[in-house]
């Protein structure tokens, strides 16, 4: 590689999200809409020029530089690199590498950031160095690393089953619609999102609630984490209810993080009401 190669990586909401029930695996299913969203970080990624070359069995050393937004949790265990070295594992030549990540999308907030980074670094490097993976292929590979990751490799609409991994593409867009996102300072662990939830059939098909109107999805289309969580953070509730207020025609929880979104018709004069948490705007 002669000069660096720079990606920008996407993030995604969750149109509605209903838990069904709880799996003898101690997993749950559940039933959701991927919708990707236009808010990026981006990966630099480079051969690492200061990793040794004069040993053949000289252990791989991959660097990775992170700035931006901060990131819980250990460099070396970052999902990015996790990435490098799962394609590695599958036989794949790919030399130390340094890779910069500023990270635009705030972590733990439902919104997907870390799982779109591996599943880009992936796809990046198969790109870059002509390795033999087809989309499936990457996308079972990524799989490994979270359930949501696949959706990255192409991201479309998609519904989501299964523990979030079983995806099939459906007719919907969003075109035209102003999507505003509200991240307040509250972390919600996947551990506490999935305390709190209760198994259930959903009372409306997400399918066919998706076909209606947007102005038509509310108290139809729901995120079943919102109860819980909402009673723990009621913060998060003041913030959908302000959304509302403010003119949306949808609003909701994405995922199991503490992300509410809004859907407007007309681009949303209201970003001071949420001077204090992160927020982002965008038409769709």
């Amino acid at each position: 590689m002669n000069k660096p190669y720079t990606i920008k990586t996407g993030c995604k909401i969750n149109l509605g999200l209903n838990i069904t029930e709880r799996r003898p695996d101690g997993y749950h299913n559940l039933q959701t809409i991927f919708y990707p969203v236009p808010l990026y970080d981006e990966l630099k990624i480079e051969s690492n020029p200061l990793a040794p070359r004069s040993l053949p069995l000289a252990p791989i050393e991959d660097v990775l530089m992170l700035c931006g937004n901060p990131l819980e949790g250990e460099v070396h265990d970052n999902l990015v690199l996790r990435a490098v070295r799962l394609l590695r594992q599958e036989g794949a030549s790919v030399p130390p590498l340094s890779i910069d990540l500023f990270k635009a999308i705030p972590s733990g907030a439902g919104l997907g950031g870390g799982s779109s980074d591996a599943a880009c670094t992936v796809r990046s490097l198969v790109q870059l160095y002509d390795l033999p993976f087809s989309d499936e292929q990457m996308e079972r590979l990524v799989a490994r690393l979270g359930a949501d990751c696949p959706f990255f490799i192409n991201p479309r609409p998609l519904y989501a089953e299964g523990i979030g991994d079983v995806f099939t593409p459906i007719s919907l867009s969003l075109e035209g619609w102003y999507l505003m996102l509200v991240k307040p300072d509250v972390h919600v662990s996947t551990r506490e999102a999935y305390s709190g939830v209760r198994p259930h059939q959903p009372v409306y098909s997400l399918l066919e609630t998706a076909k209606l109107p947007v102005g038509q999805w509310a108290g139809r289309m729901v995120n079943d984490f919102e109860e819980s969580i909402f009673s723990r953070h009621p913060l998060l509730a003041e913030i959908k209810e302000k959304l509302y207020h403010q003119g949306a025609a949808y609003a909701s929880m994405s995922g199991s993080g503490s992300t509410i979104f809004g859907l407007f018709r007309s681009r949303p004069d209201c970003e001071e009401n949420f001077a204090e948490h992160f927020t982002f705007v965008c038409q769709l």
